[in-house]
């Protein structure tokens, strides 16, 4: 068994390696070709050609499944912990009204419209044991998310992190991910205890709790402890906060991630004035974006099947998915960025930049199809949801950017960010 799982984590960390290398390459998020090291090793293309060897990958032994299972999870958890980490909520307080608002409704559009179609897609989506109430929920919440990861990294490529799109993008970006993965906790409570109004009233009591015991106990007690060790303690300590966190939350009855996400906020916040947090916690960062991440990434892959899509219902369903996931999207960040006195073009460029589902939207994914809410027909179509958003982001967002001049406040950033030191959280951000 252990001879098998080490061959299974050396030949899936090598395919995503490359053909994430490939990605970047193209101009593509590594990201895609992380996912597709799932698809060619999984069901869809191996699964097809050679089902002996699908076997060997993606073993039919659940003993031996859980054990890759297992590692991606470990680092899932960390992967949003570091997420967290690099959120720069100074930023957020200094867009104010107008990240929010288009935070919001960028949020609440796609929400709504997904919690929609979850209610008129086929029930050859749904599994047998998923109620359709809590199905539309999730699908809600798989079309309403962001990718703060996604969008950083392409800023950065463009070039465009001292712009003020740039920085609103980021500010949006920011409420998105934390409501998103508030959201998902609340809807994971949902399936497995069902929509009564109790139970969920439950869990939100418990989400609020958990979050007024994170900002009144926890942010000192992490800042107080971050600043008490240096050097690869501090990775050991920063570690440790984040899946006591994630145990936090999964003990009770909430998604683990929405734990993991917050205890990385509190991180974040013992930043000290040198950047030495962010200097000692790069190697976390590093190991997660370099192995932990593309080995869960190539995990989620192997649960996809495209030949899901050879159902004629299945594949308008997702067509369907697909239009609703980008419309509402855009049209909500749009219509945000209007109602802030923001142009025509600001608005698209806003639109471009939150549209990026990247890692979240996987994340969210391979939850429900955890839980069983998902399945892998609707499963598949949400993660190839999250790699086609992830991909048209770039070339919509450079179109309206060219029709858009730099304004001297944004030179003067730019001036400003080629000094700042590289361990900053704003130009480090992650390539998934």
């Amino acid at each position: 068994m252990l001879l098998t799982f080490l061959l299974q984590v050396s030949v899936l960390l090598v395919v995503a390696l490359g053909l994430g290398r490939l990605a970047v390459r193209l101009g593509l998020p590594a990201l895609v070709g992380e996912l597709l090291t799932g698809v060619l090793l999984g069901p869809s293309l191996l699964g097809t050609i050679a089902p002996g060897l699908l076997s060997w990958v993606l073993p039919a032994d659940a003993g031996q499944l859980h054990l890759v299972d297992a590692v991606g999870q470990f680092g899932v958890l960390l992967l949003v912990g570091v997420t967290g980490i690099q959120l720069d909520t100074t930023m957020l307080r200094k867009r104010g009204v107008t990240g929010l608002r288009v935070s919001l409704a960028g949020l609440l559009l796609p929400l709504a419209l997904g919690v929609g179609a979850g209610f008129l897609v086929p029930a050859a989506l749904l599994t047998d044991h998923s109620e359709r109430g809590v199905f539309a929920l999730f699908l809600g919440v798989a079309m309403c998310v962001t990718a703060i990861p996604v969008i950083a990294k392409i800023l950065a490529d463009m070039g465009l992190l001292h712009r003020d799109i740039g920085q609103l993008t980021l500010a949006a970006g920011t409420v998105d991910d934390a409501v998103g993965w508030f959201l998902l906790s609340v809807v994971s409570a949902a399936a497995t205890t069902g929509v009564r109004a109790g139970a969920v009233s439950l869990s939100i009591l418990y989400l609020v709790l958990f979050v007024a015991a994170a900002y009144f106990l926890g942010r000192p007690a992490a800042r107080w402890l971050m600043r008490r060790v240096h050097g690869g303690p501090r990775v050991t300590v920063a570690v440790v906060v984040i899946l006591l966190g994630a145990a936090a939350t999964q003990a009770m009855g909430m998604e683990a991630l929405f734990g993991a996400f917050v205890a990385g906020l509190l991180i974040g916040q013992a930043r000290d004035g040198e950047g030495l947090l962010w200097k000692d916690l790069t190697p976390l960062r590093t190991v997660v974006l370099s192995v932990l991440a593309p080995l869960f990434l190539a995990t989620a892959g192997l649960r996809m099947d495209l030949t899901a899509l050879a159902d004629p219902k299945v594949l308008l369903a997702g067509i369907a998915l697909l239009l609703v996931a980008v419309i509402g999207k855009f049209a909500g960040a749009y219509l945000g960025a209007r109602a802030s006195r923001l142009s025509h073009w600001e608005g698209i460029a806003l639109g471009a930049g939150m549209n990026a589902r990247g890692v979240v939207e996987v994340v969210v994914a391979t939850t429900g199809l955890r839980l069983g809410v998902l399945s892998i027909a609707t499963y598949t179509v949400i993660v190839l949801i999250a790699v086609v958003t992830s991909v048209m982001g770039p070339p919509i967002l450079r179109l309206a950017m060219s029709r858009l001049e730099q304004t001297p406040a944004e030179q003067q950033r730019e001036l400003a960010l080629a000094g700042t030191p590289t361990g900053t959280p704003v130009t480090t951000g992650a390539h998934r």
